[in-house]
């Protein structure tokens, strides 16, 4: 509940929370809380367990600023998602953020997870203000949770240690327990406990298929949102699969490569040493399935219809790609080098790949491809998958530009759709393509505001002045944004058929990943299998 502070305290909203009491800040009709901690530090002899709940705390906490990012890599690299200065980083980070309507009483709640491939980000990134959301009528709530190596490690010593002799997945675990949180405290900032939204872009998108998935996050939500997410191959815990080591394996080779001999060892590194060297050594965290936290494959999860039963909207962006280029292949030198290669690795298969991939603009084609491959595919797949379980799914293409974008060869790149939806179009880092101060962009900012908010409050999209945004339903409907909001039918014919056929293909070897290793990057596909096109 939402209580006046003593006269002689500190200004600000004071909520008496059933964890603690915690003093934010104001902004108009909208109180903030920063930096609540929602588990006990993961550090010391916790780095590497499960989150564990915090006791009350006694006194009113300050809740006026962002707690530390989660320990990421410190390199220099600059892209046009670098911020404007290095993020402060602790191992001490599992903190949440809070905006609420001062008015609220059980109103929605948008639960949102930061993106970076599960290695870098936060939730302190300016883009994801929750200010423009909470004007309007709800609750959000932005989480910080453990990445890279510390956040996905896993290693048969920590699987001895383990009652449930499982390891890895402390990301998922930590997003797990910050929903847990929130079914146990929200309804003191005014929230609705059952009526969570749980929503992400990129590897918070993933992490959210991963929620739907997980048995262990079952009626933590109501329904979910997935921007840019990707179905790919994981590693399973103690068996070799798809082209990768098991995930136990995977911490082996990482902890010789330290030479740490046992966990004591591992445990005893430097945060930021071991996050550094891990990823200079190429470690990839993923989730990996154990039978517990993520029984099965996520394609498989969904295919058998045992995600969450809940309402989804789902999409990506035109130009995923043009932002991620080390994610496609090299083109060769000639049109007729790209043919005959796409012709050698897809076989039967070629004459729909280069259909919808053309050689006579191949350098477009590799871009369009590996998109599709990983996120178009993927999208088109979840609003399916939930359509055959009788729930409602949103589908949306993301397709809009600007000049400071477009010509900066940028179209719709991976998560320029982020500003529209946070209403956070003025508050970019500085190599973003600034966003003109324009009716048109306010326009479609405001009515992507109104879509998701509305999806937030009661699984329909609606927007005051935008067109109806139908179900996919039986007719495969979308929303194609682009200047404005258009719904659109039959997205992109042929390509969700013929990634559908390449992932069944590969999957039935039990040796072959699917991931970003199509067109150019795609081994040579085996013929047509049981169950496959």
């Amino acid at each position: 509940m939402l209580v006046a502070a003593p006269a002689a305290a500190q200004s600000g909203p004071v909520v008496d929370a059933p964890s603690g009491a915690v003093r934010g800040t104001s902004d108009g009709a909208i109180a903030t809380f920063r930096g609540i901690p929602y588990a006990v530090p993961p550090v010391g002899a916790m780095r590497w367990r499960p989150p564990a709940p915090m006791a009350r705390w006694a006194k009113v906490r300050d809740a006026t600023a962002f707690g530390p990012a989660c320990v990421q890599p410190q390199g220099k690299s600059v892209s046009v998602y670098s911020p404007a200065a290095p993020l402060p980083v602790s191992e001490d980070c599992l903190t949440l953020n809070i905006w609420a309507p001062k008015n609220a009483k059980n109103a929605p709640v948008f639960f949102w997870i930061h993106g970076g491939a599960l290695v870098t980000g936060s939730s302190r990134e300016a883009t994801y203000d929750g200010q423009r959301m909470a004007e309007r009528g709800v609750i959000v709530v932005s989480i910080n949770y453990r990445l890279g190596v510390l956040g996905w490690l896993a290693h048969p010593a920590l699987s001895a240690e383990s009652p449930q002799h499982v390891s890895g997945n402390y990301g998922l675990l930590d997003q797990i327990a910050a929903l847990s949180w929130v079914r146990h405290n929200i309804a003191a900032f005014g929230g609705d406990p059952k009526n969570v939204t749980i929503a992400g872009e990129s590897a918070g998108a993933l992490s959210v298929m991963y929620l739907l998935e997980s048995p262990l996050a079952r009626g933590l939500y109501a329904k979910a949102i997935s921007e840019s997410g990707y179905m790919i191959s994981m590693p399973e815990l103690k068996k070799a699969v798809y082209g990768a080591p098991s995930g136990e394996a995977a911490g082996q080779m990482l902890s010789g490569a330290l030479q740490a001999p046992d966990l004591a060892a591992l445990r005893g590194i430097d945060a930021q040493t071991i996050t550094d060297t891990a990823a200079k050594l190429g470690y990839g965290p993923w989730g990996t399935v154990d039978g517990l936290v993520l029984p099965m494959q996520m394609v498989d999860a969904f295919d058998q219809g045992k995600q969450a039963p809940v309402p989804l909207l789902a999409g990506f962006n035109q130009g995923e790609i043009r932002s991620l280029m080390i994610l496609a292949p090299k083109p060769p030198a000639t049109a007729a080098e790209y043919e005959a290669t796409i012709r050698e690795r897809y076989g039967d298969l070629a004459d729909a790949f280069l259909k919808l991939y053309p050689a006579a603009d191949y350098k477009e084609s590799i871009i369009a491809a590996t998109r599709d491959g990983l996120y178009g595919w993927t999208a088109q797949r979840m609003a399916l998958k939930q359509t055959a379980i009788g729930q409602r799914a949103y589908l949306y293409l993301f397709d809009h530009g600007y000049p400071a974008m477009d010509s900066a060869g940028l179209h719709a790149f991976h998560a320029s759709e982020l500003p529209y939806v946070f209403g956070t179009i003025d508050t970019l880092g500085p190599n973003w393509p600034k966003i003109p101060d324009t009716a048109e962009e306010r326009g479609l900012s405001d009515a992507m505001l109104d879509y998701w908010t509305s999806f937030a409050r009661d699984g329909n999209p609606v927007a005051a002045r935008a067109p109806a945004w139908p179900a996919y339903g039986s007719a495969a409907n979308y929303m194609h944004f682009a200047a404005t909001p258009e719904p659109s039918k039959d997205l992109m014919p042929g390509m969700y058929t013929l990634n559908e056929a390449v992932m069944c293909r590969k999957k039935a070897t039990g040796k072959l990943a699917w991931n970003w290793n199509v067109g150019l990057a795609a081994p040579k596909l085996p013929p047509k299998a049981a169950g496959c096109e």
